[in-house]
């Protein structure tokens, strides 16, 4: 069994610095990936109202004979459900199909800028971690200019900005600004769904540490300091993705690495979604 190392965050949790994404998977794969990955070693999981698969998520954990503290259970209100009161629904919703008493992270999934409503959504948020059912809150997608107006318009700092990165897409200017911050930086598509894999500079560096190029690119992630959550279904796929603690990359591959950004999201800009 292998266990990922834990991550600060600027409200005194701790974060399980590689954790399972279940987009786009049915409840029923959710809860199968799940109970594969706790099984591993996994202990946070990555889950979202738009997913679609809270219920799965959350039988897999009410059926784990690991303890509820021991996992580090993240939910997000979707951009549909902006605003005070309906965020505060959403979230409650969210509890009912996870079957959950609290969650370990809430995010903001996207802030739908046009809205002009993340604000009032996070004071929502705001307020479920002050009465103890979200331990920490987040946002998603959010770029600097997001973040700042939070900074200077409400008292709470989000602990985590879960973002598109990847090789094409390192974020360096909002992963600057997060450390700047205290901002912890997760990464959603962590292998720009898998297409950054075919390369060749990722081939040769699999097969010079004994790797996959996957694994290489989760390497790279952790020692950004990124949390990453890779996304799968397939148990043989989940079992490698979490294979990546025994080894380490150098500064010269790290830098190879560094070469791939092409600036090619596999997503939306956040500027520009909703």
């Amino acid at each position: 069994m292998i266990f990922a190392p834990t991550i600060a965050l600027n409200d005194g949790a701790r974060i399980p610095q590689l954790g399972l994404g279940v987009y786009k998977a049915t409840d029923e794969q959710a809860e199968n990936a799940v109970s594969v990955a706790v099984d591993l070693g996994y202990r946070h999981v990555d889950t979202a109202t738009l997913y679609a698969n809270e219920t799965g998520v959350g039988r897999a954990v009410a059926a784990s004979s690991v303890p509820r503290s021991e996992l580090f259970i993240t939910t997000k209100v979707f951009q549909d459900r902006h605003g005070y009161d309906e965020a505060r629904r959403s979230f409650d919703e969210s509890l009912v199909r996870l079957g959950l008493e609290y969650v370990d992270l809430f995010l903001i999934h996207w802030p739908a800028p046009a809205q002009n409503l993340y604000v009032e959504t996070w004071r929502a948020l705001e307020k479920i971690q002050a009465d103890g059912l979200a331990r920490s809150i987040g946002v998603s997608n959010f770029h600097p200019h997001h973040l700042e107006r939070l900074a200077n318009e409400t008292s709470v700092v989000p602990s985590i900005n879960q973002v598109e990165l990847h090789p094409w897409l390192p974020q360096r200017e909002t992963r600057a600004y997060d450390d700047a911050h205290g901002i912890v930086t997760e990464a959603w598509s962590p292998l720009a769904r898998g297409r950054v894999l075919d390369n060749p500079v990722l081939d040769e560096l699999a097969a010079k540490y004994g790797k996959t190029p996957a694994q290489i690119v989760i390497r790279w992630h952790l020692e950004l300091g990124n949390v990453v959550i890779p996304k799968s279904v397939t148990p043989s796929r989940i079992a490698e993705n979490i294979d990546v603690f025994d080894f380490a990359l150098d500064e010269s591959d790290l830098a190879r690495i560094a070469t791939l950004e092409t600036g090619e999201r596999t997503g939306r800009d956040p500027d520009f979604n909703g």
